[in-house]
């Protein structure tokens, strides 16, 4: 109940920021009068005394922020971290012929030695005249 009562309170905050900040009188700061055109003032112009719509932008901003950050901070649900929630990796399956992981190995005889290979055959000559 909490968490939507302030979402609908952020929104509306939002929207009169917003209109509060397109309500605001421009200040004649142009590019002119940033490198010594126009008037004599200083490049960003003089200050002028609070208005009310300067005092309503400043005040929205700061329940723009505050209600942003408590947002995030009811919004968080659980660790708070995007990996924890992902599945651990599968282990890739093993060939037929081996054993998988976390199993002894099947208790088996040592292979005999491979029977001498045959002698091999004497080279036949190489064939007269060469080739090149």
């Amino acid at each position: 109940m909490l968490y939507y009562l302030l979402t609908t309170i952020y929104v509306l905050s939002c929207l009169v920021l917003l209109l509060v900040i397109l309500l605001q009188q421009g200040k004649g700061g142009d590019m002119a009068s940033a490198f010594g055109g126009g008037s004599s003032q200083a490049a960003f112009g003089a200050r002028a005394g609070a208005t009310l719509l300067s005092k309503l932008t400043t005040g929205f901003a700061v329940l723009f922020m505050l209600g942003a950050l408590s947002l995030a901070i009811l919004g968080q649900r659980g660790t708070g971290s995007v990996l924890s929630s992902s599945a651990p990796p599968v282990a890739p399956a093993a060939p037929a012929g081996t054993p998988a992981s976390g199993q002894a190995a099947p208790a088996t005889a040592p292979a005999a030695a491979p029977a001498a290979a045959p002698a091999a055959a004497p080279a036949a000559p190489a064939p007269a005249g060469g080739a090149k």
